[in-house]
C-alpha cells in the first residue's frame, strides 16, 4: 500500500461526521471496504485504488477522512482487533494467568488478523513510500494497551505482588505469551489449554518467592 493523500486529515473530521450523516456512512463504507480487501487479500490488498473502487467513495472523499493510507490501514486494523476479556474476580492467581493466557492463545489461534496486525506492527509500515508514524504509533498503543491490560490487572494485583514479589511486569508478558506468538507466526505447532498450564507453572515455578517455610527447609538439608 504505497499511495498518500495529498491532504492532511481534517482535525474537524469526527464534528462534520456528527453534524452530515453522510460523512459517517461514507467513513464506514470506507472501512467496510477496506476491511474485507484486508481479511481477504492482506496487507497488499488495502490500495486507495481498490477501497474506492469496492467502497464506490470518491478517493478525494477518502482523503476527507483519512490523511495517508497508513491511517486508512490503521483505523481497519483497530476495527478488526477482537477485544480481550479479563477475567473476573480475586480468585489464586494461577487460576486467572491460566484463564486469561488460554483466552488470549485462543484469540491468537483463531484470529489470522490479529497475527497479520503484530506483524505490521512489528515492521513500522515499512514499504509505505509515506508512512504515518502517528498513526502506527497510536494503533500500537491500543494493542499494546489491549494485551497488556488485563495481564498488568492480575500481576500487579497484592496476591500476585505476595506470591512474586516485584516484577518486570513487561518482560512478564513477554515471558507468557511470548511462546504463544511465536509458535503461531512460525506454524510449528497449535497451542491448547494443557500448554498454557504449564507455561503459566513454568512462570510462577520460576518466579515464585521464597517463604519462610521454604527457606527452614533449605537450611535444613544438608
Amino acid at each position: 500500500m504505497t499511495d498518500s493523500g495529498p491532504a492532511a486529515t481534517d482535525p474537524l473530521a469526527a464534528d462534520d461526521e456528527q453534524a452530515d450523516p453522510r460523512l459517517a456512512r461514507s467513513r464506514n463504507r470506507l472501512l467496510d471496504a477496506a476491511t474485507h480487501l484486508l481479511s481477504t487479500g492482506g496487507v497488499e490488498a488495502v490500495t486507495v485504488e481498490a477501497v474506492t473502487r469496492v467502497s464506490k467513495v470518491a478517493r478525494a472523499t477518502l482523503y476527507r477522512h483519512f490523511g495517508s493510507t497508513t491511517q486508512l490501514l490503521a483505523a481497519t486494523f483497530e476495527r478488526l482487533l477482537p477485544q480481550v476479556d479479563t477475567p473476573t474476580g480475586t480468585g489464586p492467581v494461577r487460576e486467572r494467568l491460566l484463564a486469561l493466557l488460554a483466552s488470549q492463545a485462543d484469540l491468537i489461534e483463531q484470529a489470522p488478523v490479529q497475527m497479520t496486525t503484530l506483524a505490521w506492527l512489528a515492521m513500522g509500515s515499512i514499504g509505505e513510500d509515506h508512512p504515518d508514524p502517528a498513526a502506527v504509533t497510536s494503533l500500537r498503543a491500543r494493542v499494546i494497551e489491549q494485551y497488556r491490560h488485563p495481564f498488568d490487572q492480575i500481576l500487579t494485583s497484592p496476591e500476585a505482588r505476595a506470591m512474586l514479589g516485584e516484577l518486570d511486569t513487561t518482560f512478564a508478558i513477554i515471558e507468557l505469551l511470548g511462546p504463544i506468538v511465536f509458535a503461531r507466526l512460525t506454524g510449528l505447532r497449535s497451542i491448547d489449554h494443557d500448554d498454557c498450564t504449564r507455561l503459566v507453572d513454568n512462570f510462577l515455578t520460576a518466579h515464585r518467592t521464597p517463604t519462610p517455610a521454604d527457606t527452614a527447609i533449605d537450611i535444613a538439608t544438608p
